[in-house]
């Protein structure tokens, strides 16, 4: 029997532009325009958005609003759509429940395994939870244990673990900085060869 191939995708700067990025823009803090793409260590990262947020007095609310706003990267519904009617597709993300809702909800509600946030009743964001550590790793994993053959992408530091675990693991729109540190993972720009790489044998 031919073993069944589960696409698990990051989600930010893969299919939909980074949150962070945009909330930077949108209130001139440009200290939050650091991403996964430029520090590896994602608690550190977390910590001092979480700092800057509460320092400038914004609120969940505030975030939610930007994202709000935001829409898919061009392309990205179509190639997600295309995945999906070939094989399973699972987004794996150290995003929130708290932010996906409006661009789950523009991608067709695909399956997104996430964190979540712990917001206090007046909208502060108190501290975020980890839903497991290196959740994408452990989930492709998972899938694996379950005799499932596993293909990926993504574009940070923060998903090199998921794509060295995956029977295929390739970057899309990944930065040169991140690209020099992992040559063996194959890198594209576009969706079409990437499409390509995830669905072939």
């Amino acid at each position: 029997m031919t073993q069944q191939t589960i696409i698990t995708l990051d989600l930010e700067g893969v299919l939909v532009p980074e949150i962070w990025i945009a909330f930077a823009e949108r209130t001139g803090i440009a200290e939050l325009r650091r991403t996964t793409r430029d520090e590896p260590d994602y608690d550190v990262l977390m910590r001092g958005r979480l700092a800057l947020v509460e320092q400038h007095g914004l609120k969940l609310p505030d975030i939610q609003e930007v994202i709000g706003s935001l829409r898919p990267l061009e392309g990205a519904r179509e190639f997600l759509d295309s995945l999906r009617a070939t094989c399973q597709v699972v987004i794996l993300s150290d995003t929130f429940e708290e932010f996906a809702k409006p661009l789950m909800a523009q991608l067709g509600w695909p399956a997104l395994f996430c964190h979540r946030m712990e917001v206090a009743p007046d909208g502060r964001i108190v501290n975020y939870r980890l839903r497991q550590p290196d959740q994408k790793r452990r989930a492709v994993q998972a899938f694996q244990s379950l005799n499932y053959r596993v293909h990926a992408a993504g574009d940070s530091f923060n998903d090199t673990s998921m794509l060295l675990a995956a029977d295929k693991g390739f970057f899309l729109h990944a930065p040169d900085n991140v690209k020099a540190q992992f040559p063996q993972l194959p890198a594209f720009d576009d969706y079409a060869p990437l499409k390509a790489a995830l669905l072939a044998d």
